[in-house]
């Protein structure tokens, strides 16, 4: 009965290996357009008042981002390390967006959001929008589990629930709702680490899997070589 159901498992899994490179190529294609757009705007590129070569370098807007201690990153050398990490991200994006180099560029995208998530969003928790319904929280998970900071969570859920009944009240007199929610509902942008942490897990994954089997140029790559060495 039990090697039955063991083969039975192993010949439907065996058979649906060949779509074993979606999850890759999904990754790529949620994290690519993210680190693209994030590198562009970082660097000089549609900025039509420089020319070549200062349209290839940081954006000075961002550097001072980078250098300042009062209301920005306090980082050393924040010329070098924002042209660094608009290049990284720029044309790591692009490399990822097609499959190709897809462990090696990973290596700078990790290292950018392991500092954007405990630089810019750790002090703000996890969320980056701030739940309103502690029954819905996933920090009702943790809660339960006996974590004390989710109880915290939960408190904060309440506190935003509050705020967002007066926000709504405001408009509803004096405003425009149809309008104003035309577009979806308002929320309380928390700004935490969650977004960063899970485009952090999507690069680790991808650097232990490469591009994926059949959907990326990393595939056929070695495919190429491999053929040649073996001829």
């Amino acid at each position: 009965m039990h090697h039955t159901l063991y083969k039975t498992y192993h010949t439907i899994f065996s058979k649906i290996r060949i779509f074993d490179g979606l999850p890759a190529l999904l990754m790529r294609l949620i994290v690519a357009p993210v680190m693209i757009i994030a590198g562009y705007n970082k660097l000089n590129i549609a900025n039509d008042d420089i020319g070549f070569p200062n349209n290839l370098l940081a954006d000075q807007n961002v550097i001072s981002w980078f250098g300042n201690e009062q209301w920005g990153l306090g980082l050393p050398f924040p010329d070098v390390l924002a042209f660094l990490a608009g290049w990284s991200e720029f044309l790591g994006g692009w490399l990822l967006l097609i499959g190709l180099l897809t462990r090696l560029v990973s290596i700078p995208l990790l290292f950018t959001m392991f500092v954007a998530a405990t630089s810019v969003h750790w002090d703000n928790g996890w969320f980056s929008v701030a739940p309103s319904n502690p029954q819905t929280s996933a920090a009702q998970v943790f809660n339960w589990l006996g974590f004390s900071a989710a109880q915290e969570s939960l408190n904060n859920s309440e506190q935003v629930a509050e705020r967002l009944d007066k926000i709504k009240s405001l408009v509803e007199t004096h405003g425009y709702p149809d309008y104003l929610y035309e577009k979806g509902n308002i929320v309380i942008l928390n700004n935490g680490i969650e977004f960063s942490a899970i485009y952090f897990v999507m690069l680790l994954s991808l650097l232990f899997t490469s591009g994926g089997r059949f959907v990326s140029f990393d595939y056929w790559l070695k495919q190429h070589f491999e053929n040649k060495f073996e001829n």
